[in-house]
């Protein structure tokens, strides 16, 4: 089995696996948990192999969804992944630049938003103020 993320040095490559349609996003041997924990969170199911050491460990996009979804969800990821911090490459027969640039303006709008602020407690005085009086 060919590591194509191996091959490239990137930590993820999305493409269409040869004589398939399915959508494969390769990692690393031996990338980090949180990298294949996050793919999972953009929708990607992880597989391994063999069971032992070196583990081979890649996602593909799930099989049940229509071809345009698919390449809707593999281009929605790519931003994610790239705030995240990681390289990331598609191959041109997956990456379409409309999609690609709607899952950006969606991250921009989530990470723009403050996140709302509770406001600050009352501050108790330290001593109290002597009560005024009125002659």
């Amino acid at each position: 089995m060919a590591n194509l993320a191996d091959e490239y040095g990137t930590d993820v490559e999305i493409y269409i696996k040869a004589l398939t349609t399915t959508i494969h996003a390769d990692t690393p041997t031996g990338g980090p948990a949180e990298l294949h924990d996050l793919l999972e969170q953009l929708g990607l199911e992880r597989h391994e192999y063999p069971t032992s050491e070196p583990l081979y460990i890649w996602h593909t996009v799930p099989d049940h969804l229509g071809a345009e979804e698919q390449k809707r969800l593999a281009n929605r990821a790519i931003p994610a992944l790239l705030l995240a911090g990681y390289t990331v490459n598609c191959d041109p027969e997956v990456f379409d630049e409309a999609l690609y640039q709607q899952a950006v303006h969606r991250l921009h709008a989530r990470t723009a938003r403050p996140a709302p602020q509770q406001p600050a407690p009352a501050r108790s005085p330290s001593h109290s103020a002597p009560a005024r009086r009125t002659p």
